[in-house]
């Protein structure tokens, strides 16, 4: 009985550990360093980091045209989806990693903003994300980035969508989220941040 217990605990000591690290520490990068001497289309986005912006569609689009030049991930989200929230810390260390040389932005769909604040004042972005109750953004980004969340979409330096991945990037996936940005953002031709 007692080797079954210690099993139990340390089993449980492990998991937690591993939970606390991905959801909800409280921890991310030290984003001004990691994103001093961003060029100024990029530094101009992170100066509205963790900010939820309105104007829709247009908006979002707008913000697109002005980062021409830069390849683009967005990553849609909310505060009430677990797999969003599990997600979460990639994105905070991907922002920091690739931060130079990608523009990253979120979208909060289909939530309330007092929530969404809330969450992102527990886990900070060094990036905006535009609110999106009606989808009216995730429809033109593509029509399937309406089916659920979390969802990502990746451009290229011309605003051509060139990737969207549906649903999370699960535990031990965030290898996969760096590559996919390599590969759909950054073309294969990125170096490793």
């Amino acid at each position: 009985m007692n080797a079954r217990i210690a099993l139990f605990l340390a089993i449980a000591s492990l998991l937690a550990a591993g939970c606390g690290s991905s959801e909800g520490s409280g921890e991310h990068p030290d984003y001004r360093a990691a994103l001093a001497g961003a060029p100024r289309p990029l530094a101009s986005l992170y100066a509205q980091g963790n900010e939820l912006l309105a104007g829709g569609r247009d908006a979002y689009e707008r913000r697109l045209r002005s980062l021409r030049g830069y390849p683009v991930v967005v990553n849609l989200w909310a505060s009430w989806c677990g797999p969003c929230r599990f997600e979460f810390p990639y994105f905070q260390r991907a922002a920091a990693r690739y931060g130079k040389r990608v523009g990253f932005l979120g979208v909060d769909k289909e939530d309330s903003d007092d929530l969404a604040e809330k969450f992102l004042g527990e886990r900070p972005l060094p990036y905006p994300s535009y609110t999106d109750p009606d989808e009216e953004i995730a429809e033109s980004i593509d029509p399937d980035a309406t089916r659920g969340l979390p969802t990502t979409a990746f451009y290229d330096r011309t605003g051509e969508l060139t990737y969207l991945k549906l649903g999370p990037y699960d535990e031990d996936e965030e290898r996969l989220l760096h590559a996919d940005i390599e590969r759909y953002a950054l073309g294969g031709g990125g170096e490793s941040g």
